[in-house]
């Protein structure tokens, strides 16, 4: 390993959202930081497929880009192996997402709070969320909810296409709230979306975070697929890592953290021998720490899209073609700005079924009638909502299959695994279509292309059938109290049972937030740099609904 450095003060295991926002601020703070990241660099902003908001639905479906992650045949949604996509790349899956900037309700962090997560209630993370961003577009008046000095930037969807307002208009006329800004003090309502995009361009966590943070002489990342932990006594020292073909082993001088996915870090615990023992030893791996919760907890949300035809021929369909794309990849190229500057998920709805307290249903609208990975584009003109319910009580897991690193882990989501599942995602598409035949929408609004039917049977035929991954997964490597045998994590992100090894990333959330999850990952990142440096930030005492 010449000219490659192998020890630092805190070894880092992924350069993902929360990596880089944690990397960024042990470097700032003068730490020794050495981050490890397999995937490889975003390649600037040349690298149109990453940099390109329109281009979203490339990188994901890229070897290059994406782990190629699939989960085990969900039993409800027949059978059907659903795509787990996880950013391997600068940035992780800031890099390769939809860039819908979401924080999530106060109510989502009380309850982490009070599931064992001392010092994560809403009220504590705010100004953590306001620290990482610097928003563009808010009106004065929302202005103290929101963050001006932070590496994140982030700006308000213009929603230019006639689509979008008449979809806000139309919430109204249903009867819901329009909310200002959904991430400030009202999440509930009808919105224009905020974006991880600047002047037209992708702000994933490797531009806002771990390119200055490269800046520092005291931070260095290392291409290197790390297998695995390695320990002395009940301490953490080291990783065992893969550059190239040699093996090499980096040294941490004060903490080993793994910000590898909610997906990685869980299958890096087991793979180092903290899980169940007994599942451990099936593999083949003698366990070091019992701790039964490391791989379970998973969870995600899922989605369905519900599209109508469109009498006007306003909506992105008409720009699909070869020549089309050209021309807007070229403008974007030149000024980065046109068709090819956003993502288009420019405004949607959090809105709440009537049981809830607070939103447990989102809509992200797009003036096109095409699937996310931008395949099987409806004939003609159309438009769809991303339709989820966000509150679901399913819980999956992470396992290994074999003490092999290169094996990919067994991922289970068990989607739609309860009845009060499938009532609320049938509210959820009846919700969105009441708003779609409201008369602000009436000029727009054609026959339905999918679903078929109102029907109980056709919608849950449907989503058997069509629903995917919302790519939420989170949640496997629970943060709880000590006496918590479910949990993996305590509150500042330790790991039970082991010193000097942290896990900061989605993995840790207690319970999925209601609604996306790269902000409150790099809100993760943000936090826990700020336990490690013992430099915490107060709680805010706004008054936040």
């Amino acid at each position: 390993m010449p000219n490659h450095k192998t020890s630092a003060d805190y070894i880092i295991v992924g350069a993902g959202s929360a990596g880089c926002a944690l990397a960024y601020r042990l470097g700032m703070a003068g730490a020794d930081v050495l981050l490890l990241e397999h995937g490889s660099r975003d390649g600037g902003l040349w690298n149109w497929k990453i940099n390109m908001p329109a281009a979203l639905s490339y990188p994901m479906n890229m070897p290059r880009y994406d782990w190629g992650l699939h989960t085990e045949p969900e039993a409800q949604l027949n059978g059907r192996v659903l795509v787990c996509p996880r950013g391997k790349v600068w940035g992780g899956s800031s890099a390769i997402n939809g860039m819908v900037y979401v924080r999530g309700h106060v109510g989502d962090y009380d309850h982490w709070q009070q599931a064992g997560a001392a010092g994560w209630s809403g009220r504590a993370v705010m100004p953590y969320f306001r620290r990482l961003e610097t928003v563009h577009g808010v009106d004065a008046d929302g202005a103290h909810w929101r963050g001006d000095c932070g590496p994140v930037q982030v700006t308000r969807a213009a929603a230019t296409n006639p689509l979008h307002p008449a979809f806000i208009a139309a919430g109204s006329e249903a009867g819901f709230n329009y909310t200002a800004d959904y991430n400030g003090e009202v999440q509930e309502g009808v919105c224009h979306f905020d974006q991880t995009i600047f002047r037209g361009v992708r702000q994933s966590a490797a531009r806002a975070y771990l390119a200055p943070a490269l800046q520092l002489p005291n931070v260095v990342l290392t291409q290197a697929l790390v297998q695995r932990v390695c320990f002395e006594k009940s301490r953490a020292v080291a990783v065992e890592a893969r550059v190239g073909d040699a093996l090499v082993r980096f040294h941490a001088k004060r903490e080993v953290i793994l910000s590898a996915s909610a997906i990685h870090s869980p299958k890096l615990l087991l793979l180092s021998g903290i899980g169940d023992e007994n599942s451990l030893r099936k593999v083949g791996i003698t366990p070091v720490v019992h701790r039964p919760g490391v791989g379970q907890n998973l969870q995600d949300h899922l989605e369905a899209y519900i599209q109508q035809q469109c009498k006007q021929p306003v909506t992105l369909n008409s720009q699909l073609g070869l020549f089309s794309k050209g021309a807007i990849g070229a403008r974007w190229l030149l000024f980065q700005t046109g068709a090819g500057a956003s993502n288009h998920f420019e405004s949607g709805a959090f809105l709440r079924s009537p049981q809830a307290t607070y939103p447990d249903m989102q809509f992200h609208f797009l003036p096109a009638a095409i699937r996310y990975d931008g395949k099987l584009a409806s004939a003609g003109h159309g438009f769809q909502a991303h339709v989820g319910h966000m509150r679901s009580a399913a819980r999956g897991s992470v396992e290994l299959v074999d003490a092999n690193p290169q094996t990919p882990p067994r991922i289970r989501l068990n989607y739609m695994s309860s009845d009060a599942d499938w009532k609320n995602f049938r509210h959820a598409i009846r919700t969105v279509r009441a708003i779609f035949r409201q008369p602000a929408m009436a000029e727009f609004c054609g026959t339905d292309i999918a679903p078929v039917g109102e029907s109980d049977a056709a919608l849950d035929a449907y989503i058997r059938a069509h629903a995917e991954s919302a790519y939420h997964v989170c949640g496997s490597c629970k943060m709880g109290a000590a006496d918590d045998k479910t949990a993996v994590t305590d509150s500042h992100c330790r790991v039970f049972g082991i010193d000097n090894l942290r896990v900061v990333d989605s993995s840790i959330f207690p319970r999925i937030p209601y609604g996306n999850t790269n902000a409150p990952s790099m809100m993760v990142g943000e936090k826990a740099a700020a336990h490690i440096l013992k430099q915490e930030l107060p709680p805010d005492n706004s008054s936040l609904r």
